[in-house]
């Protein structure tokens, strides 16, 4: 009798104590699955964060070369219209270099450079044309002012010939210029100061663009600088 009064109370500790152990390793598996699980939840999240990332900029990246490309046949178009025989290499050398300032000078575009190129080169797009003043190059750089600004540029000063009829240094240089002047003195008046002089275009700008303070070159290198660039900016392949 006292055997089976044991046995029973035995057992119910048994099943109790089985019972507990196996709630307790239930929840072990619980939480190591809950955690597992979230961790890989969390890295997968991590994962795909990273790929959603590279994908957008590969599409930006995309997106970029697609406008630069865009830009770059268009610049080698206009060169067709002026000069059909410059070999395709320099051409597309040109037409990068002009693509880069634009990018480089937020107050350039390509229509505005390729506009000033035409004009200065008297339309003929010939890297080693020099005036009857002596300016040099694509965008008539004169070789004082081209010195200087060469240094500024990182560019090793050897001759004007040498520097100036470079067409990359030459662009490089009067893109400088021209975006320094526009942005001392707006579109019109930086047109002025590197067809005529900044000292004259200042005084033009202080007297609200008055009639007879510009030479008559500048006065009409304005406008025709500005007709090509409205031409260009209308322009499409």
């Amino acid at each position: 009798m006292v055997r089976n009064s044991v046995e029973p109370k035995t057992t119910f500790k048994n099943i109790i104590f089985r019972g507990s152990f196996l709630a307790l390793a239930l929840a072990i598996i619980f939480l190591f699955s809950y955690n597992f699980f979230g961790v890989n939840t969390i890295q997968e999240n991590s994962k795909l964060r990273v790929l959603e990332k590279s994908l957008q900029d590969i599409r930006a990246a995309m997106n970029v070369d697609s406008v630069r490309q865009y830009n770059i046949q268009k610049i080698m178009k206009i060169i067709d219209k002026y000069n059909p025989s410059m070999p395709s290499g320099i051409k597309y050398e040109i037409a990068d270099e002009i693509y880069n300032m634009n990018v480089k000078y937020t107050n350039l575009d390509v229509d505005l450079i390729c506009a000033t190129i035409t004009h200065e080169s008297g339309s003929t797009w010939e890297a080693e044309i020099v005036s009857e003043s002596g300016a040099m190059g694509l965008m008539q750089v004169m070789p004082a002012l081209g010195l200087w600004i060469a240094h500024y540029e990182g560019v090793t000063w050897t001759s004007p010939e040498e520097i100036l009829f470079n067409p990359i240094y030459n662009i490089r240089i009067g893109s400088r210029m021209l975006s320094t002047f526009i942005n001392m003195y707006d579109l019109e008046g930086g047109l002025a100061a590197y067809n005529g002089g900044e000292k004259r275009a200042a005084i033009w700008i202080a007297n609200d663009k008055a009639d007879g303070i510009l030479w008559s070159e500048t006065s009409n290198y304005i406008p025709h600088i500005l007709k090509y660039y409205q031409e260009f900016k209308t322009l499409t392949l």
